[in-house]
């Protein structure tokens, strides 16, 4: 157990604040197996938290409403000004160090007749690696991902087409799972100690995350269904005090780079400042404590709470309870039924009246009624909407809220952004155009000879937002 220990906080510790946690793991292409696949896994899991916690949702979150760019080169990024060498650390943090060890250790597991569990795991994050840069990217490798021996210059797929290559794929991990054999070591799986009823859930949230990417919201709800039922088996990267296994914003906000991001004036901050004019709470719902938890003031300026939200050691969020009960209300709204979606959301705000992710409660979250969205409730106060769209809109701003600081939450509204009656109605950082994807790296552009030509550029939309 000590080796597991040891072998976590270095790579928790190593390299992070230059955001390349777990550079070198297989720097030998040619060798990559001589580590036992157990080892490969854990990590290929702190790959993934870098890589979901790190550089890239501080971008997700420039672009959505919830930070502000406001020096070095983040300033230029919040004004839609990236080149494509921004990406290159990115990209090789999703397929260098997510995509391509999670192929590994499923060969090695394969080699040592350890298939099974080990193997279910290994596709989760292969599928949500893939997942993660499809739809950041548009097309991008997929099948041929990670694979450097055979396809060095891997080809590019279209999205769609990857988006039913992963639900192939998870359909395939959750019977993998089943099996009931191959589990990894005690230590080895840093989320779950590979529990398969854990990962099963999981498995079923990223599906109902990815047919809601695509707006299949009927198996989007039916997936969620399966997914995460409890807060304690949600994915979460977890964190603690000693050097290097720290939350990866706060290590952001406490070392040099604390000012170059804010939360000053965003969209986030108008709906949760009491003081807002479009503050969003009412009689049954009370935001301060949220707005505390996630933010602070400092003089004039709003900033990001490194002492609430991104405490040193506060859990971050991958896939989480919170996100599957509320595609529950979101799908549930739009493919079923009013009264389905109010129930899943009124499962939410009890969640959250109990100190929900906030960590702290009671707290004011009262369930709601009907009444409250017909004309004249509190949350259809003008009139304007229908009973449905007025909850559809109020369980889209309560997504947005909850995927603070994620990279869901630029997702969500990507893909809402032409719903303007319900949608949150982030406004662009310059200029009357919305960003839709991120620059291909220059790292693939120079090497790749496959690579999407002409190169799109950020405001070009992808197929799942046309």
């Amino acid at each position: 157990m000590k080796k597991f220990t040891l072998f976590i906080v270095l790579f928790y510790g190593a390299l992070t604040a230059c955001d390349s946690l777990v550079d070198g793991l297989n720097d030998d292409p040619n060798r990559p197996t001589e580590a036992p696949s157990d080892n490969i896994l854990t990590g290929t899991e702190v790959a993934l938290i870098q890589a979901l916690e790190g550089d890239l949702a501080r971008r997700c979150g420039m672009w959505c409403g919830y930070f502000v760019g406001e020096a070095q080169q983040y300033e230029g990024f919040y004004n839609y000004l990236p080149t494509a060498g921004d990406f290159n650390a990115n990209w090789e943090d999703i397929y260098a160090n997510v995509v391509r060890n999670s192929r590994v250790t499923a060969q090695v597991a394969e080699s040592e007749g350890n298939t099974g569990i080990i193997t279910g795991i290994s596709n989760i994050l292969y599928a949500l690696g893939i997942g993660t840069s499809t739809s950041l990217w548009g097309k991008v490798p997929f099948s041929e991902a990670g694979d450097f021996d055979n396809f060095p210059t891997p080809s590019y797929e279209e999205q769609l087409d990857i988006y039913g290559g992963l639900q192939n794929l998870l359909d395939l991990a959750i019977i993998q799972l089943a099996s009931g054999t191959g589990r990894p070591a005690a230590g080895a799986d840093i989320f779950f100690d590979g529990d398969p009823e854990q990962w099963t859930q999981v498995a079923y949230t990223l599906k109902a995350r990815f047919f809601m990417e695509i707006k299949d919201y009927q198996n989007a709800y039916d997936a969620a269904l399966m997914g995460i039922n409890d807060p304690d088996n949600s994915m979460q990267a977890t964190h603690n005090t000693s050097q290097g296994t720290e939350n990866l914003y706060h290590q952001f906000l406490i070392g040099n780079r604390g000012n170059d991001l804010s939360a000053s004036n965003t969209r986030l901050v108008e709906l949760l400042n009491p003081a807002s004019p479009e503050y969003r709470g009412n009689t049954k719902t009370n935001e301060t404590e949220r707005f505390n938890f996630l933010l602070a003031v400092s003089g004039s300026n709003t900033v990001l709470n490194s002492g609430g939200i991104f405490a040193i050691d506060q859990l971050f969020p991958i896939v989480s309870y919170q996100e599957n009960i509320l595609t529950l209300a979101e799908a549930g709204t739009r493919a079923k039924s009013f009264d389905t979606g109010l129930g899943h959301l009124n499962e939410f705000r009890s969640f959250m009246a109990n100190g929900g992710y906030i960590n702290n409660g009671p707290l004011d979250y009262d369930p709601y009624d009907a009444s409250d969205f017909s004309v004249s409730g509190i949350e259809n106060a003008t009139g304007v909407l229908s009973v449905e769209d007025a909850l559809l809109k109020e369980v889209i701003e309560e997504r947005y809220i909850t995927f603070f600081g994620q990279i869901n939450g630029y997702i969500d509204v990507r893909r809402t952004l032409d719903e303007n009656e319900v949608n949150v109605q982030v406004s662009p950082n310059t200029g009357d155009r919305f960003p839709h994807r991120f620059l291909y790296p220059q790292t693939e552009v120079d090497q790749n000879p496959n690579t999407p030509d002409p190169i799109p550029n950020i405001f070009t939309v992808t197929p799942i937002s046309q």
